[in-house]
């Protein structure tokens, strides 16, 4: 398999691997690749440690990187996850928010180790892209969630 060009390299303290198999089991197209172990100690692990995970998420390469306690990940990165209906959305929110994460707001939620994920239905990027009245009651509305409502986001485009 060829090495991707550009890969998304997130840190982590000890649970890459957890989290590479917990996003792995949870989005299509995802997939723990490789798993590497440290062959000496390091700052923050032994010989013998996952060091790094190779994984997929939505088809986008990833490298998780058990670097220690040092760096914590923070809303300034995020994965946005673009859903076709209700049911795809509620199934992603409960898998990241229902395993140890939390919600926030306008679609956005953390899981457990603290990448933040938007989780966002079609609908509403469409109607944003659609600009005038009907991108503004779509964003007025979405502004008041959690997790997104498809139903509310297209009563509000509809106005």
């Amino acid at each position: 398999m060829a090495v991707a060009k550009t890969t998304i390299c997130l840190w982590f303290d000890k649970d890459a691997e957890a989290a590479a198999r917990f996003y792995a089991a949870t989005f299509p197209d995802s997939a723990v690749t490789a798993v590497h172990r440290a062959p000496a100690d390091y700052p923050s692990g032994k010989a013998g440690d996952v060091l790094t995970v190779e994984f997929t998420v939505a088809g986008l390469p990833c490298l998780g990187l058990n670097g220690g306690p040092a760096f914590r990940h923070s809303e300034a990165f995020s994965f946005q996850i673009a859903t076709d209906d209700q049911e795809e959305t509620d199934r992603y929110w409960t898998a990241i928010t229902g395993n140890g994460g939390q919600e926030s707001a306008c679609g956005w939620c953390k899981d457990r180790w603290g990448i933040s994920w938007q989780i966002t239905p079609r609908v509403l990027t469409d109607a944003l892209a659609a600009g005038g009245d009907e991108a503004k009651r779509a964003f007025e509305a979405m502004m008041g969630m959690t997790k997104i409502d498809v139903a509310a986001i297209e009563a509000a485009r509809r106005g």
